[in-house]
């Protein structure tokens, strides 16, 4: 026992050592390297067993713990059964002796090892196992461990990881399964006792208005009057023991639940005693108890009262998110709902809003959070359940919903209950999709509620009804969808309004006019105080509070016109003609809007409170932009109707619009408002292209002022708008007009000025211009190149998927840039953004330039620095080659010899074996266009093979090629990056769903199986879990092609080629894999597989050395 007691000493001193500030990592490692050589040894547990039992060193009995822990899931199968019975019986002693003066992290440590030998050897080895655990649960002193051991074994039985074979992990489920009925018998005893023991001692309440609640509502919801009276009894009182294990008693609950199926198992009795245990969530009451006096874990505890409530709705919220609910079990869900909703009726009644909002404010934020979640998955997963039954009122709960929603004390829990309406408005919209006939008796059940909804979410978004919230919300910091806080909270605000117009648009509409109405009669208004002074135009309002409430009105009517855009797409269509009026009103009214604020130039007038009032003006005339941007596709559809009939209406908007946009379009003007008028001027050109936009003085305006030389140029992103607009008006077909009236001639001309005036300073460079001696060309130039070629390439980009003749003429006019492109191209390598859509002639010239520069050795030097300029010039002339093989026609198929070769012989080489992504994303995406639009250069197919299939094979071409490319894929499966691992695979199938790879003669004898064992071999690895899905998949479809050689010899070769597993164990993974040729069963044998053999391989490793095995 000496030498016990001094390993014990010794280990105190080295763990002391190990965590005290001073020690250095050398010293560290060194100590570390001594306990695992310490833990290695066959008899280190029973020194372990000794330091648990003497010692009061937490680190030293973590430490022992961790030396079971490791014994027991990876050297169980070689410990001599002697020692495992010892092990069984120690533990577990040791954990009834000290488990009140134990550590909470220590004892819960000491059942996790005993679960884990449970894992291992219930119920034939260690057939008390579950029996002890009910024990310690029915003994009062112990119910406490009994609960922990309890949830324990829920959390490492039921849903056990790798280590164990398929086999056990089925049969550990069956038998606690079989143990279910028990347990849960048990747990609802325990919350039963300690719900009436302390029922007893609060028979008399104190008075409270929640006692004998009964509305209208109330009957409605539940349909015995004794549940009613039964959840309006006074909450017990508990202390702080009984607390502890009721929560330790939910938290089980809440696991189990997590797992088990739903079934008569769950009686009423448990559901009703946890809605009683949900009820200290929302009581409040509750929370203002009695003290408890005594010791300081009295204390610790008396903290857990507030979880009761949270514990008890994650209970019920695991039960609801489960989809699948057998008939029998329906009843208990609707009693279920029943009670969850009295809580909801608890927590929102009062007619005084404020008290609402105080009594959410009052209760746990986790509970109200829980509460809002059982919310979600009611509507989400069981509303179109529920909604047939003539006994669930749901109208009224989307009353008490509502109230639940805007009274809300935290912004987060708004914005969940709105996306609960989200959800509600979605599933109304797809029920009357289904079924149109009843459409009129749905909308009507629900249409009350739904104005109310638009009317308070509308009001929630104004400062004139909100202002104290409003201005808490940030509106600078921008999170990771790239919006503030404010604008997250206007657009899914937004999202409900468009959703109800979208199911009441009538009634929307009416709603959301008059109070847009409103606030545009306030911004009209201002003219009337503009003043001229000094300096320009002055706006003269200066009193405190009118400025406030100026302010308040603006940002209120920038919200409401981006309401107002939102809704537009309701208004074309095949409701285009019935909704007309109203749309006409609103477009007519935003036209006249930006046409003001242009007009008398709010934008640059002088305010009392600049730093407030000026963003806000410009915000509203941005804001006024974009929402008429929104309705281009109807002033599109207005466009053709107006060309079958003429009318002057139609021309009046849209000159008027150009007025408005005009004299925005101008380096005195604000970003913000420019770029509004710049995209509103490209959707008018893109999207409307009246055949009159060209003659209207405005736009002459602004094709002078781009065109001048002389005019300052507008900031980057809006002279690519512009000019953009300026190209599309010229180049895009005119709706319904003929061919012959499109006026090509003309336009053609009027193009080619355009284009000249804007490369004038890019056409004067020559190559002289970059001496060749200068690694970097000057400034100026390359400011010069950057401007143009963004502008033309956008140009380009935008025409792209047009038609040839708009194509065409884009391409005469570039000619001349093309040609100075060329010429720069060695310098200028990485500015090239030109599209193929150039031409023939161009993409020859460029691709023989680019052939000709990328030696191997050139390109080594540009790829091997990580992410540098180098890489993405190899990267950008790769994209431009995945564009030329997706051409369609011969013209571009002479390139693909070199193609193929410059990829495969000089860049691949390179990329292989470096672990950086840089260049293998875009070189792998080539590789598989190339193959997926020209698999004819390949795979000839024959009018023969067709006709007589199955019997000639296709003729194969260019067969070294197509193996490097696939050999490629295969070695890109055997690399750590996922990224590159997901899109090869998805490469590799879409060819398989497209052109049958799979099934081609070359792959299935020489390739085939060497993919699946590569797949195969990843999963064992488990180096791309998060693909498992997709690999199982791919395996199947490889394995599909030819079955019978999967299982009569891929995967005896597979089983006779693994390693670490005896012939024994490979005999019985064989005999595992049952032939099942259906996508489940064959992918979930696939997992088994893996699974199996990895437990394999960890159980041979615990094996001591030297074992036999017969």
């Amino acid at each position: 026992m000496a030498s016990e007691e001094t390993s014990l000493r010794a280990l105190e001193s080295l763990m002391t050592e190990f965590f005290h500030d001073c020690t250095t990592n050398e010293r560290k490692r060194e100590i570390e390297e001594l306990l695992n050589n310490f833990a290695q040894q066959l008899g280190a547990w029973r020194f372990c067993l000794y330091f648990l039992s003497s010692t009061r060193n937490d680190y030293v009995m973590m430490y022992s713990l961790t030396v079971f822990e490791n014994l027991i899931n990876k050297m169980w199968l070689g410990v001599p059964s002697q020692d495992k019975m010892e092990i069984r019986s120690c533990l577990p002693k040791l954990l009834l002796a000290h488990h009140k003066t134990l550590p909470y992290f220590i004892r819960n440590k000491l059942c996790k090892v005993i679960v884990d030998i449970g894992r291992q050897d219930w119920p034939m080895f260690y057939h008390d196992f579950f029996t002890n655990i009910l024990q310690l649960i029915q003994s009062p002193v112990t119910t406490p461990l009994g609960l922990i051991m309890l949830k324990t074994t829920s959390e490492e039985l039921a849903c056990p990881r790798e280590d164990l074979s398929v086999a056990r992990k089925e049969e550990l489920r069956k038998l606690l399964l079989d143990q279910v009925q028990t347990v849960l018998g048990l747990l609802t005893g325990i919350l039963e006792t300690v719900w009436d023991k302390h029922s007893v001692t609060a028979a008399t309440p104190p008075p409270s208005p929640t006692s004998g609640e009964s509305g209208d509502l109330l009957s409605n919801l539940l349909q015995s009057p004794s549940s009613a009276k039964l959840l309006n009894q006074p909450i017990p009182i508990l202390d702080a023991e009984s607390e502890y294990v009721c929560s330790l008693a939910l938290e089980c609950l809440a696991h189990l639940f997590s797992w088990i199926p739903l079934s008569a198992s769950i009686t009423p009795s448990l559901l009703t005693t946890i809605f009683h245990f949900a009820r200290f969530g929302c009581d409040i009451r509750a929370r203002k108890m009695a003290s408890v006096n005594g010791s300081s874990q009295n204390c610790v505890l008396g903290q857990e009262r507030g979880r009761l409530g949270v514990l008890a709705m994650s209970c019920i919220n695991e039960l609801m998110s489960k989809n699948c609910v057998p008939m029998e079990f329906e009843e208990y869900l609707l009693r279920m709902f029943q009670q969850t909703f009295y809580l909801l009726q608890k927590i929102t009644k009062d007619n005084n809003a404020h008290t609402v909002k105080s009594r959410l404010e009052e209760l746990d934020e986790s509970y109200v959070e829980k509460f809002t979640d059982f919310l979600r998955l009611f509507v989400s997963v069981h509303l179109r359940r529920i909604e047939s039954y003539s006994q669930f009122p749901v109208v009224e709960f989307l009353t008490l919903l509502f109230k639940y929603t805007f009274h809300q004390p935290t912004h987060e829990g708004y914005f969940s209950c709105l996306d609960i309406w989200t959800l509600f408005l979605d599933y109304l919209t797809s029920k009357i999709k289904s079924r149109l006939g009843d459409k009129e008796a749905v909308l009507n059940r629900y249409e009350d509620a739904l104005v109310l909804l638009l009317t308070e979410v509308l009001n929630r978004i104004q400062f004139r009804y909100n202002q104290a919230q409003l201005e808490e919300l940030d509106d600078e910091t921008l999170d990771d969808d790239q919006q503030t806080e404010w604008q997250r909270y206007l657009r899914q605000s937004l999202e409900v309004v468009a959703k109800v117009m979208e199911l009441l648009p009538t009634h929307a509409f009416s709603t959301l006019f008059p109070v847009l109405q409103d606030n545009l009669d306030v911004y009209l208004g201002l003219q009337q105080f503009v003043v001229t002074s000094g300096s320009g135009h002055r706006l003269n309002i200066t009193a405190e509070n009118d400025c406030r409430r100026l302010h308040c009105s603006l940002r209120d009517l920038s919200s409401l016109l981006q309401a107002v855009g939102r809704l537009a797409e309701y208004f074309t269509g095949d409701v285009f003609a019935a909704r007309f009026s109203d749309a006409l009103t609103v477009v007519e009214r935003l036209v006249k809007v930006t046409l003001y604020g242009s007009q008398i130039k709010l934008y640059n007038i002088e305010t009392a409170v600049p730093s407030v009032l000026k963003p806000d003006l410009i915000d509203v005339h941005a804001q006024s932009l974009a929402a008429l941007q929104a309705y281009s596709h109807w002033l599109a559809q207005y466009c053709s109707e107006a060309h079958r009939q003429s009318t002057q209406q139609f021309v009046t908007l849209i000159s008027t619009t150009m007025d408005a946009v005009t004299p925005l379009i101008s380096t005195k003007v604000q970003d913000k408002l420019l770029l509004s008028a710049c995209h509103l001027l490209v959707s008018l050109a893109t999207t409307v292209r009246p055949v009159f936009l060209i003659s209207i003085p405005s736009v002459q305006k602004v094709f002078n002022r781009i065109t001048d030389a002389s005019a300052q140029r507008l900031v980057d992103k809006a002279q690519v708008l512009v000019c953009r607009a300026l190209s599309n008006i010229l180049l895009l077909p005119w709706p319904n007009l003929p061919e012959t009236e499109q006026q090509w001639p003309m336009r053609s001309i009027n193009h080619a000025s355009l284009i000249s005036a804007l490369s004038r300073d890019y056409r004067n460079l020559k190559p002289s211009a970059v001496p060749p001696q200068r690694k970097m060309p000057q400034d100026d130039t390359k400011v010069i190149i950057h401007q143009t070629l963004s502008v033309l390439e956008d140009i380009v980009e935008n025409i792209s998927g047009e038609s040839t003749k708009s194509r065409q003429i884009c391409y005469h006019s570039l000619q001349e840039s093309v040609q100075v492109s060329l010429a720069l191209f060695p310098a200028f390598i990485h500015q090239s953004g030109l599209r193929v859509q150039m031409g023939v002639p161009f993409t020859e010239q460029i691709i023989q330039t680019f052939l000709n520069m990328f030696t191997r050795e050139q390109l080594a030097e540009s790829i091997l620095h990580e992410g540098s300029t180098g890489c993405r010039v190899v990267e950008k002339f790769l994209k431009i080659l995945q564009v030329v093989v997706q051409e369609p026609g011969q013209v571009f198929k002479p390139f693909l010899p070199s193609i193929l070769s410059l990829c495969m012989e000089q860049v691949y080489p390179i990329i292989a074996e470096r672990p950086s992504p840089d260049v293998k994303a875009e070189l792998f995406e080539l590789l598989f266009r190339t193959l997926h639009h020209n698999w004819r250069y390949f795979f000839k197919s024959t009018v023969l093979a067709s006709v007589q299939r199955g019997v000639a094979e296709e003729q194969m071409e260019n067969e070294p090629q197509f193996s490097a490319v696939m050999q490629a894929f295969g070695q890109s499966f055997l690399q750590p990056d996922i990224h590159l691992f997901k899109q090869n695979l998805f490469y590799l199938e879409t060819l398989n769903t497209k052109q049958k790879l799979y099934h081609k003669k070359i792959f299935r004898s020489t390739m085939l199986f060497q993919f699946v064992n590569v797949l195969l071999q990843v999963l064992v690895h488990k180096s791309h879990d998060l693909l498992q899905e997709e690999i199982g998949i791919a395996i199947y479809n490889m394995a599909s092609v030819d079955f019978d050689g999967f299982f009569a010899a891929f995967l005896p070769e597979f089983l006779t080629s693994c390693d670490g597993v005896d012939a024994n164990q490979k005999n019985v993974l064989g005999r595992n894999f049952k032939m099942d040729r259906d996508l489940p069963s064959f992918t979930q044998n696939v997992h088994r597989l893996v699974n199996d053999l990895r437990y394999y391989r960890l159980c041979n490793d615990s094996l001591p050395p030297g074992t036999v095995k017969l």
